[in-house]
């Protein structure tokens, strides 16, 4: 017997999913011999310059063991404490990060907008942060942060999100972008990942990896050099420079590798649309990545159940909403258990 209760499928989250064998061996393979600690060692050099050749520009690397960490670690960087920092009112670091970024700040404060889709617009954007820079009083406009892909399951296009780095550019505000399910977008979309950050104004992304085949892994990306210097005494100070860092660096070097990441996101991304276009869904967002936002009735609830299969309910997006998540270790069997618990 397992050790874990075996389920038919879990579409709760992609974080439910275990680990590519690519990034098992590279581990395997990092446990061996003697190595120098804390970031100096070869692999954590290696993954940077595999990062500069991706990026197609000179930046610097953090490596971090949650997506949390990176968050908070990007947004201090560019945040001082009476800072304000605009996101959408249903990002994951205002809903699930249980004040991460004020605490890393010191006390900056977030601010939560509303936008169609998961998303922000360039206009409310502007308009937010004026009115607050015109009261002067609730805060310093700092940090814009934005989610690609989003908490609703959708994508910035190149040209969302080159309008809303040329807001934060013209009004001094540094861009973190959240890229827990950056892989995703970037297979979506099909465009380079440079196109999708520093040259659309992001200053500081922070690349997942755990969802979408690490064990424990996530990377900050520094496009801009001062913001590295704010970000190292941090990282060291907080907790997250790890003295084994190789077994991090290992991770996310095999994770870029022959495009693991890539190949990862688009089995995810194929089976999100497989399950999209299953009979007797209704659909509540665009699919546009690995995320299916949908509304249940409570039949199909009880035939989900009974089948073993999990989701979670979602009811900020109404009543009877579910989210179902496809991640790299979906199967075909997976959608088709799906499918025949919804009939």
């Amino acid at each position: 017997m397992p050790w874990y209760t075996a389920r038919v499928t879990d579409f709760r989250s992609d974080n439910t999913h275990g680990a590519s064998p690519e990034i098992l061996d590279a581990l395997a393979r990092a446990a061996s011999g003697n190595v120098t600690s804390y970031g100096s060692d070869p692999i954590t050099e290696r993954l940077r310059e595999r990062c500069r050749d991706l990026f197609e520009c000179d930046l610097e690397i953090f490596p971090v063991v949650t997506g949390t960490a990176a968050n908070a670690l990007a947004i201090a960087s560019m945040t001082p404490p009476w800072g304000a920092v605009f996101c959408h009112e249903d990002a994951h670091i205002q809903r699930d990060e249980l004040g991460a970024p004020e605490f890393f700040t010191n006390g900056a404060k977030l601010i939560p907008l509303a936008g169609h889709l998961g998303k922000l617009t360039a206009s409310d954007v502007a308009s937010a942060v004026d009115a607050l820079a015109r009261e002067g009083r609730a805060g310093v406009p700092s940090c814009l942060s934005l989610t690609q892909a989003t908490e609703a399951g959708t994508l910035y296009s190149l040209d969302e999100l080159r309008a809303l780095g040329e807001v934060a550019r013209s009004r001094k505000l540094g861009v973190h972008m959240d890229g827990a399910r950056f892989a995703n977008a970037v297979a979506s979309l099909g465009c380079a990942p440079a196109d999708l950050t520093w040259r659309a104004g992001v200053d500081v992304l922070s690349f997942g990896a755990t969802k979408n085949g690490a064990l424990a892994a996530e990377l900050l990306v520094i496009f801009r050099r001062d913001l590295a210097a704010q970000i190292a005494p941090r990282w060291h100070r907080g907790g997250h420079r790890l003295s084994k860092m190789r077994f991090l660096s290992a991770q996310l070097e095999a994770y870029l590798t022959d495009d693991l990441w890539l190949r990862n996101a688009r089995q995810a991304n194929a089976r999100a649309q497989e399950i999209a276009r299953i009979e007797g869904l209704e659909l509540l967002r665009p699919v546009e990545a690995n995320v299916v936002f949908v509304r249940l009735t409570a039949a199909q609830i009880e035939a989900l159940g009974g089948a073993g299969i999990e989701l979670y309910d979602w009811p900020i997006f109404g009543e009877g909403a579910y989210r179902i998540v496809a991640g790299f270790g979906t199967g075909e069997d997976d959608v088709k258990a799906l499918a025949r618990a919804i009939a």
